[in-house]
């Protein structure tokens, strides 16, 4: 077995060597040290308030791949240029149908600012320093959503037909109108398209999850 893994270090195919056993384990401990810290964050702090799992999966998809292209390309020495390049990329990525959320966003750079420090993060790093910035941010994160910021506000898509009442005059009565149809204590709304061939407007709502629950 030794004398195989001889030959697997010894041996290269167009350039590169087969395994290398230090990158190799060092890639499996970071991967494994970021994704439990972006898994804090998605899973155990944005998605119970939420519930929304199209963020979910793209938060971890992207997460992941940032921190692999990041991990693998290190060796190319353009790490500042590299990650300013991937946040200037993926922080203005609006998708066709839904403007990502300002929350959204956040969260959004929050991954993929995590995935950048924990794969260019060098021997001029220590570990403890690393694992004190990711579990900053993780608290940090915790503290504004569960302690700070007591109540979670919560969108919906809905699609209106009384075109009379959006216009700006009449905004108590439409809000009014939201509240009594929808049985929820909203408490804005904002309307994202009109179509006036159909007389329907696509009106995003927002109330409170926990005026809900009560």
């Amino acid at each position: 077995m030794e004398i195989l893994l001889n030959i697997l270090l010894s041996f290269e195919f167009l350039g590169a060597p087969i395994f290398d056993s230090e990158d190799f384990w060092r890639l499996i401990l970071k991967t494994f040290f970021n994704l439990s810290i972006v898994l804090l964050i998605v899973r155990g702090i944005y998605y119970p308030l939420t519930k929304n799992k199209d963020y979910l999966f793209t938060y971890l998809l992207i997460s992941l791949t940032v921190f692999v292209l990041c991990v693998l390309l290190d060796d190319v020495k353009l790490q500042l240029g590299f990650a300013l390049g991937l946040f200037a990329i993926f922080g203005i990525i609006r998708y066709r149908t839904d403007p990502i959320p300002i929350k959204e966003m956040t969260y959004l750079f929050l991954v993929i600012g995590i995935s950048v420090v924990n794969a260019l993060a060098n021997k001029k790093i220590s570990h403890a320093e690393l694992l004190f910035a990711n579990l900053v941010i993780v608290f940090v994160t915790y503290g504004m959503e569960k302690l700070w910021l007591l109540k979670h506000e919560t969108r919906k898509n809905i699609i209106y037909e009384k075109i009379d009442l959006i216009v700006p005059d009449k905004s108590n009565e439409l809000l009014e109108d939201l509240k009594q149809r929808t049985g929820l204590n909203i408490v804005r709304y904002e309307i994202k398209r009109i179509d006036f061939l159909r007389d329907v407007a696509n009106i995003s709502i927002f109330y409170y999850e926990e005026d809900t629950k009560k």
